[in-house]
């Protein structure tokens, strides 16, 4: 049975959009009680909007009431200083709905400078979304929680470094207040950044110049899997095992296995016992 839940909110949004958009272009209206609905009609000593009567039901002039966007005042209702906000977002609606249908977004946390922070991924877009969803023959997935965990810290680095590539032309004027001979580059980086830079370059070299590159690819310049094997010539379905060999070492980076405390170990002969004096403390 299809899932109908959705197209009724959609519809319940644009009776409710549509009638707090006739409060406030008729305020202040009356509603006169009808059969399962309300009727708005123009209040003759302030509405000045034309002639109006349109029924609403009485869910939407709840909700709009419940969300401040109206008040009522006896039987005339007004719009509140929040109707105007609310119309304006509701512009951009339609365009969020077409983008809701391209996109499945997952909110998560990274730790950045030991501090976690909330992050929003689109894993239809990410090609390491993509790769997350990969399974084993047995069921499993393929990359483990701490090599998708270790490959977003990445590419959170990655993207707070100022790294990405623009891929259009910057028309604003470049201001600048360096003499000639002034240092630049690193020295124009946020403190911030300066902080991912040097990150991102532990990172690089804790995978290894072979594995850093498919793991720059993937999590940071969002290339799938068989772009990655186009270009670098590669076999089929060698990339999926290259990045998830980059990933666990990168996460073994991030969090360091704990070592085992060392043991101190004596020989002796058959019967041999230690003595008191050979114990060190």
């Amino acid at each position: 049975m299809p899932d109908t839940s959705g197209k009724d909110a959609r519809a319940a949004q644009k009776d409710l959009v549509r009638f707090v958009r006739t409060v406030v272009t008729h305020a202040p209206v009356r509603l006169e009680p009808g059969e399962g609905a309300v009727t708005l009609v123009p209040d003759s000593k302030g509405s000045h909007g034309g002639k109006l009567s349109r029924p609403v039901s009485g869910t939407t002039v709840a909700q709009a009431l419940s969300l401040g966007l109206v008040v009522l005042d006896g039987r005339c209702m007004r719009a509140t200083a929040e109707a105007l906000p609310f119309l304006r977002r509701a512009l951009v609606m339609p365009e969020e709905g077409f983008q809701e249908q391209h996109r499945e977004i997952e909110s998560g946390t990274v730790a950045l400078d030991g501090v976690r922070q909330a992050v929003r991924v689109n894993q239809l877009e990410s090609p390491l979304g993509a790769c997350a969803r990969l399974k084993e023959k047995s069921g499993q997935p393929f990359l483990p929680p701490e090599a998708i965990t270790a490959g977003e810290r990445l590419h959170a680095d990655f993207t707070r470094a100022n790294l990405q590539p623009r891929l259009t032309m910057v028309y604003e004027p470049r201001l600048s207040t360096k003499t000639r001979g002034g240092v630049g580059g690193a020295a124009d980086l946020s403190d911030s950044a300066m902080s991912a830079r040097f990150r991102v370059g532990k990172a690089m070299e804790a995978i290894g110049p072979e594995l850093c590159g498919v793991a720059l690819d993937i999590c940071c310049f969002q290339k799938g899997l068989e772009i990655v094997e186009r270009e670098r010539q590669w076999p089929a379905r060698s990339a999926k095992l290259m990045l998830r060999t980059a990933l666990m070492a990168l996460a073994r980076h991030y969090t360091p296995p704990r070592k085992d405390a060392k043991r101190s170990h004596a020989w002796g002969a058959e019967g041999y016992r230690p003595q008191a004096n050979d114990i060190v403390l």
